[in-house]
């Protein structure tokens, strides 16, 4: 826990971190990226541990078109990993 000096101070360096480089700011405190990172990777997760099930229960058809969702999710995976670095 920080003093009420050293919390002055913090916010105090924080703002004028904020005025002086907004873009260096945003993505310091850019949770929201985080949440989005996870979520696409749960997302990968839960669709590659339904492979097995959708082959056999759906035969080509399903394969198919789990093939085409499974194409369209490394799309977005690999947009996002572009964006972010």
């Amino acid at each position: 826990m920080l003093s009420k000096e050293d919390q002055l101070r913090f916010e105090q360096i924080t703002r004028e971190l904020r005025a002086s480089d907004p873009k260096f700011f945003a993505r310091l405190s850019d949770r929201h990226r985080l949440r989005r990172k996870r979520l696409m990777l749960a997302l990968t997760i839960v669709l590659w541990a339904a492979v097995p099930v959708l082959a056999v229960l759906g035969g080509g058809i399903a394969g198919a078109v789990y093939a085409v969702v499974l194409l369209g999710n490394a799309v977005l995976v690999w947009q996002l990993r572009r964006r972010y670095r």
